[in-house]
């Protein structure tokens, strides 16, 4: 997942949006925030504090992968339980799908 840390001159909606571009070449803006939750990094011996929100894509380019990390894909949403990936974020993009699809049935209600 793209992420990273914030600087001390732009708000986290900004962060999301330029760490998002940096690592896929998306701009997106920023959305809703979808949860938060301490995660520790065995590696690094360290908590993390993330917070993730769900984002719309400002292009219909396919994201392109960079130096940080080791695969880029679009996944279905009966996909995601599947993934490599903690469950943290696991449980923020199942909350994204579900909101849109919710946005989608008012739309059209």
């Amino acid at each position: 997942m793209p992420g990273g840390r914030i600087e001390t001159d732009e708000t986290p909606e900004e962060c999301v949006a330029r760490e998002i571009t940096e690592e896929t070449q998306w701009p997106v803006t920023t959305g809703p925030i979808l949860d938060s939750w301490i995660y520790y990094i065995n590696q690094v011996e360290k908590h993390v504090f993330i917070v993730t929100y769900g984002c719309y894509p400002d292009t219909d380019a396919e994201p392109v992968l960079s130096h940080e990390h080791k695969g880029v894909g679009l996944f279905r949403e009966d996909e995601i339980a599947g993934l490599n990936m903690p469950d943290g974020y696991k449980r923020s993009v199942m909350t994204w799908f579900a909101q849109l699809r919710a946005a989608e049935n008012v739309q059209r209600g």
